[in-house]
């Protein structure tokens, strides 16, 4: 209905002969289809600049084209530039009315095109809302698809924004375009493990006007691996135990040598253990002071990125009964005690008679409560 309702006030608005100011050209035909798209200037902001495109005549004899544009309907229109080409990129904030004319060789100008109307109402509105997942080296996006359910033949495409994240002082850096999709979803990727970003949606229609943001959240990539076996100490006394992680550089951020480290199952650095509960199934310890951990949830996980919310509280250091596709949260102390806190998810895939498979991801910034988030 929107789109419509703009076709018929362009429509209205079309008076190429009242509004031609340039001299007659006789029998020129004047330019035909005139259109325009806009750059858009961030979400919400005003464009930058305007495209106009338009058919040519039939008939030769063109040399240049004209462009006149007006602010308002009360004011005359003055010529706004000059072309050789079918197009005219107009720089800065548009104008409200364009149209073209057409120039022979003779300096003859033909009438006027259609009148074109910026019309910055069509702007779509934010999409209502934003989620993230957290993934090795990249965050997944997804947001409500309400600018395109509003008007789908306006509709152009949405336009993913991130910033460097400051979690201390809950702020967000400079913004970036990170790309274009027409659907409601898009993965940032080749984002560096351990560095919170920030993440904004807008939504932009055929024209180029660009709506204001979604939501903003913030969201932090982390260290990940699939199908790690890790056995009971009865079968392979060299593969029974794990730790998320041992060892930071000067600035406090994870070795990726250091990541994922299965060992022994006298490890006391390990932070838990394959071991038989009763019954003789298999079952987790915890090891390392300081490491405590729960049980994700009362029923299996899709995936081991459905550990993205992990629970506030009810950690503790009993050992856990496990099962195939439940997840499971650790939290555990810095190196040294060094009053920082870091995550790790574990889901297992797998519960044999003597080994287990599980995927685990590990959140690389320190204090960072993204596996932690209410």
């Amino acid at each position: 209905m929107r789109r419509t309702l703009w076709v018929l006030l362009l429509a209205a608005g079309c008076s190429s002969g009242d509004d031609f100011v340039g001299p007659p050209g006789g029998s020129l035909p004047a330019p035909t289809n005139l259109f325009y798209t806009v750059t858009p200037g961030g979400p919400g902001a005003v464009p930058t600049a305007t495209l106009l495109q338009w058919d040519p005549p039939s008939a030769s004899g063109v040399v240049v084209w004209n462009v006149y544009s007006r602010t308002g309907t009360s004011e005359q229109f003055g010529l706004r530039g000059t072309t050789t080409s079918n197009s005219f990129h107009d720089r800065g904030v548009p104008e409200l009315e364009y149209y073209v004319t057409a120039v022979d060789n003779a300096g003859f100008e033909s009438e006027g095109s259609n009148t074109i109307t910026i019309d910055e109402r069509l702007t779509l509105p934010p999409p209502a809302s934003l989620t993230t997942t957290s993934l090795d080296g990249a965050i997944a996006l997804f947001w409500s698809d309400n600018a395109f359910e509003e008007d789908p033949q306006g509709f152009e495409a949405y336009r993913v924004y991130s910033a460097a994240y400051d979690l201390d002082q809950d702020l967000c850096g400079d913004w970036a375009l990170e790309g274009t999709t027409v659907a409601p979803e898009f993965i940032v990727s080749a984002l560096p493990n351990g560095a919170p970003r920030c993440f904004g949606i807008s939504a932009t229609t055929i024209e180029g006007f660009e709506s204001l943001w979604s939501p903003i959240r913030d969201d932090t990539p982390r260290f990940e691996s699939r199908n790690v076996a890790l056995f009971a100490p009865d079968a392979n006394v060299t593969q029974a135990s794990f730790r998320f992680w041992r060892d930071v550089d000067a600035n406090g951020l994870v070795n990726d040598a250091e990541l994922g480290l299965v060992g022994a199952d006298a490890d006391p650095t390990a932070d838990f253990v394959v071991e038989r509960g009763g019954g003789g199934a298999l079952q987790l310890r915890l090891v390392r002071a300081g490491t405590t951990a729960q049980q994700y949830g009362t029923s299996p996980i899709a995936d081991l990125t459905s550990i993205d919310v992990a629970p506030v509280a009810g950690y503790s250091t009993a050992a856990l009964a496990i099962q195939p596709s439940f997840g499971y949260v650790f939290q555990m102390s810095g190196l040294a005690n060094d009053g920082f806190l870091r995550f790790g998810g574990v889901r297992v895939t797998h519960v044999g008679q003597t080994f287990l498979l599980m995927d685990w991801s590990f959140q690389g910034d320190r204090g960072n409560p993204q596996l932690l988030r209410q």
